[in-house]
């Protein structure tokens, strides 16, 4: 009969705890054992004493008879001192990552650099705005036509300056002493011409 010392599972949902069996291997996991040789609890602390309990004597027992421990019962037992620490496993294929994931990473990278990118893009054009900026006001003041903003009122687009009369000429008022002068009015005759009528 092959024997193995393995773990079987008990516990809860989401609450597992072990029982560290030797077995026949023919036997469903969790099944019929020959004999429980400790515990294992994962829910304790790696420093708790609890956490891993072993019945040396019993194990150094059925490891005579030929019993073959997993490769996790083998840490447990190289980690007591009852037999040598396993070599420990190397899956290069599993530390590997997907298809999918390398894709995933590429995408974030070009989002990264153009987002970069275009930072970098903003920010040359703002400090070559602001060069511009300083770069007229010199230029004007080398040509000699500085202008004060408040010398001249600003102009606005579409607008016409408004006409005023010259100072000088005085504006047209009709005499007080003539009369208004009305259509279809005759001038009224002065008493020598009214004379020179009847005479006549």
């Amino acid at each position: 009969m092959a024997l193995a010392m393995r773990l079987s599972r008990g516990g809860r949902k989401k609450r597992p705890f072990y029982r560290i069996v030797v077995a026949d291997k023919r036997m469903a996991r969790d099944g019929r054992y020959i004999e429980r040789l400790g515990t294992y609890n994962p829910l304790l602390a790696k420093d708790d004493a609890q956490r891993v309990v072993l019945n040396e004597d019993r194990i150094k027992h059925w490891l005579s008879e030929g019993a073959e421990p997993s490769y996790r019962v083998s840490v447990f037992l190289g980690k007591a001192g009852i037999i040598p620490m396993p070599e420990a496993r190397n899956n290069p294929q599993k530390a590997q990552q997907s298809e999918k994931t390398k894709m995933r990473i590429a995408d974030k990278e070009e989002k990264k650099k153009a987002t970069a990118e275009a930072a970098a893009a903003a920010e040359d054009e703002a400090k070559a705005a602001a060069k511009a900026a300083v770069a007229e006001p010199a230029a004007e003041e080398a040509n000699g036509d500085t202008v004060n903003p408040g010398d001249t009122p600003a102009e606005t687009p579409n607008e016409q300056p408004a006409e005023t009369p010259a100072p000088d000429a005085p504006a047209e008022t009709p005499a007080p002493d003539a009369p208004a002068e009305t259509p279809n009015e005759q001038p009224a005759e002065t008493p020598a011409e009214t004379e020179a009528k009847k005479e006549g």
